[in-house]
C-alpha cells in the first residue's frame, strides 16, 4: 500500500513538492493567492473548520511539502489508513487506493493543492472516527444518550502539524481494555477464517454423570473453545463439569454446571457472533471518556453489576438490577458525577409512573396505593376521599406522589445521586429476591444494588474514620438525610456484551436490549465487513 513512495513516484512528485513548498511559504496572507492555495481552498469543505485552519496557517502544506516531516506524515497516514481494519473501522470510507492514485498522478502545483486538501479531509475523518467512534450513538438507539468527547477538525490538524506522525498513535483509546479487545478481535478473525468452533451441540439438558453422543459433542465444543483439554472420556465427568462452569461464568450464566437450554444456546453461538460483539465493544470503547477518573463507578448493564474501580482495580462489586426491556424503562447509557447519597430516602414518584400506573388505579379506587402520599403543589398531603380522580387525565393530573422513608420504600434505605435529566440513580430495594435471577432487568430504569450498605461504606471510607458506624447512626434516626461526598465520583453507565476481565479472560454477555445488534447493523452500513465463514 505504500507504493506511492517508490523511487519512480518520488521522482515524478519531487519538483511539484518543492514548488509547492516555495510558493506556499512565500506568503502569510490569509487569502489564497497561489495556484496551490487556491486549489486547497476550493477542495476543502468550508463548514468543517478545515478551511479556517488553513487560512490561519497561511495555507502552509501539512502533507505535500518537500521537507522530511512532510514525507513522514504522508507515510504515517497512508500506513494508518491501510490498517484501519485493526480497529474495526470501515476501511472503505477512507479509500486508500484512491488517495495513492491521486498522489501518483499529481503533475502540477494545482494538482498538489488538491492532494493536500484530500489528504487532510481523509485524515480528519479517520482521526475523528478513531478518536471518538465512526458512529453517532444518539442516531442508533434512544437509550444511547452518551455525550461523546470529540475533537474539532482544527484540533486534529494542529495535532498532526505539531506532533507529526506520533499524533496518529495517540488517537485510539489508550486503555488496557481497548488493546485487549483488539487482540481478541485478531484471534477471533483467525478462528472464523478457519471455520469456527466446529459442530454445535443439540439443545438437550446434560449434567454430571450423563453418558451419550451429545456429551461427546459438548466436550468437543468446549475443547475447541479452550475451556477443556482434549480427553477420551465419554461421560460427563468432573473435568467436563468444571469446564461447563467456567464457560457459564465467562458468559454471565449461573455456574451450576448443568448444560441446559440457556447454556447450550450460548455455547452454540458462532464465533462470528462473538467477533461482532468485539467490533461493537471497540466502537463503544471509543465513545467513553478518555479520563474515567482514578476512582470511578462502573455499571455494566449487560452484566447486571456495579463496581467501584480504584486506579484500574475493582475494589468493590455487587449485583445489580437494571431497567426492564420495554420502552421507557430501559436504562440509558451515559456518564456523570456522583455527588451525594440520601439515607432514609423518600420516593418521589416519577410523573410517568403516576400517570401511567397509579392514576388508573386511583380512578378505579381512591384508596388504592395507600402507602403513597398524594401531595399538592405546595407539598401538602391531599385527602383522597375529597378528590374525584376520574376527572383527571395523564395530561392535567395536578398532584405529586411521595412514599415516605421506610424499609418498604421503593428505594429501600439509601440512594446514590448523580443528578441528571434522565432521573437515573443507584439505590437499595426491598425486592431482594430479584438479585438471585440470572437476567435482572426489572426496574423502571434506575439501578438497584444488592449490597447498597456496603457500597455506601466503600464510598464513605475516604471521608469517615468509621464509615459503617457513621452510616448506621444516620440510618437509625429514620430521617431523610443527605450526605455529600467530599469528592464527587465519576459514574459510567455502560453496556458491554464483550469485554476483558481483570485476569485477561474474555467475557461475553447477552444483548439484553438489542442495542448491540443495532450498532452492528450501523457498522455494517458504514462498511465494516467480517470474514465469510460462520462457525
Amino acid at each position: 500500500m505504500l507504493s506511492v513512495f517508490r523511487t519512480s513516484t518520488s521522482i515524478l512528485l519531487t519538483a511539484c513538492f518543492a514548488a509547492t513548498a516555495t510558493m506556499a511559504n512565500t506568503t502569510s496572507d490569509a487569502a489564497p493567492d497561489t495556484a496551490f492555495q487556491m486549489a486547497v481552498a476550493e477542495n476543502v469543505p468550508n463548514a468543517s473548520g478545515i478551511a479556517e485552519f488553513y487560512r490561519i496557517n497561511g495555507f502552509s502544506p501539512i502533507w505535500v511539502g518537500d521537507a522530511p516531516e512532510h514525507a513522514q506524515r504522508r507515510a504515517a497516514l497512508i500506513k494508518a489508513l491501510s490498517n484501519t481494519d485493526l480497529h474495526g473501522l470501515p476501511a472503505a470510507s477512507y479509500d486508500v487506493q484512491a488517495l495513492l492514485d491521486q498522489m501518483q498522478n499529481a503533475r502540477s502545483v494545482r494538482d498538489l493543492g488538491a492532494v493536500e486538501a484530500e489528504l487532510t479531509r481523509v485524515f480528519v475523518e479517520y482521526a475523528d472516527d478513531l478518536y471518538a467512534g465512526a458512529l453517532r450513538p444518539a442516531k442508533i438507539d434512544e437509550g444511547l444518550v452518551r455525550k461523546v468527547e470529540r475533537r474539532s477538525a482544527a484540533e486534529h490538524l494542529q495535532g498532526i502539524d505539531t506532533h507529526g506522525a506520533t499524533y496518529l498513535d495517540q488517537l485510539a483509546p489508550q486503555s488496557v481494555q481497548y488493546r485487549a479487545l483488539m487482540k481478541q478481535k485478531l484471534a477471533l478473525e483467525t478462528l472464523v477464517d478457519q471455520g469456527g468452533w466446529g459442530p454445535t451441540v443439540p439443545v438437550a439438558k446434560l449434567e454430571h454423570g450423563d453418558t451419550s453422543p451429545n456429551v461427546l459433542k459438548l466436550r468437543n465444543r468446549l475443547v475447541s473453545m479452550g475451556y477443556l483439554n482434549p480427553t477420551a472420556s465419554p461421560g460427563f465427568d468432573d473435568g467436563l463439569l468444571a469446564a461447563v462452569r467456567a464457560f457459564q461464568t465467562a458468559h454471565g450464566l449461573e455456574p451450576d454446571g448443568v448444560a441446559g437450554q440457556g447454556t447450550i444456546t450460548e455455547l452454540n453461538r458462532p464465533a462470528s457472533d462473538r467477533l461482532k460483539a468485539v467490533y461493537v465493544a471497540l466502537e463503544r470503547e471509543r465513545w467513553l471518556p478518555r479520563e474515567r477518573g482514578p476512582r470511578h463507578i462502573l455499571v455494566n448493564q449487560t452484566d447486571f453489576s456495579a463496581k467501584i474501580v480504584d486506579d484500574g482495580l475493582v475494589t468493590f462489586e455487587t449485583r445489580a438490577v437494571i431497567g426492564k426491556n420495554i420502552k421507557d424503562r430501559r436504562s440509558p447509557e451515559f456518564s456523570d458525577q456522583m455527588e451525594h447519597m440520601v439515607i432514609n430516602p423518600s420516593w418521589y414518584v416519577p410523573r410517568s409512573i403516576i400517570t401511567k400506573e397509579y392514576l388508573p388505579k386511583l380512578q378505579a379506587n381512591p384508596g388504592a396505593v395507600g402507602h403513597i402520599e398524594i401531595t399538592d403543589r405546595r407539598g401538602r398531603q391531599v385527602n383522597r376521599g375529597a378528590v374525584d380522580f376520574t376527572q383527571f387525565t395523564a395530561r392535567n393530573f395536578p398532584f405529586a406522589m411521595r412514599q415516605p422513608p421506610s424499609k418498604g420504600n421503593a428505594l429501600g434505605l439509601v440512594k446514590f445521586m448523580f443528578p441528571n435529566k434522565y432521573n437515573i440513580y443507584l439505590h437499595d430495594t426491598p425486592q431482594k429476591s430479584l438479585f438471585a435471577r440470572e437476567v435482572r432487568a426489572f426496574s423502571h430504569g434506575c439501578i438497584r444494588l444488592a449490597q447498597p450498605f456496603d457500597f455506601a461504606y466503600a464510598l464513605l471510607a475516604r471521608q469517615e474514620e468509621d464509615p459503617k458506624a457513621f452510616f448506621q447512626r444516620v440510618l437509625r434516626t429514620g430521617k431523610e438525610t443527605k450526605v455529600d461526598l467530599e469528592q464527587s465520583v465519576p459514574v459510567h453507565l455502560i453496556y458491554r456484551t464483550a469485554y476483558i476481565g481483570p485476569k485477561g479472560e474474555v467475557q461475553y454477555r447477552r444483548d439484553v436490549y438489542n442495542r448491540d445488534r443495532k450498532i452492528w447493523d450501523a457498522l455494517q452500513k458504514a462498511g465494516v465487513v467480517l470474514p465469510d465463514v460462520q462457525g
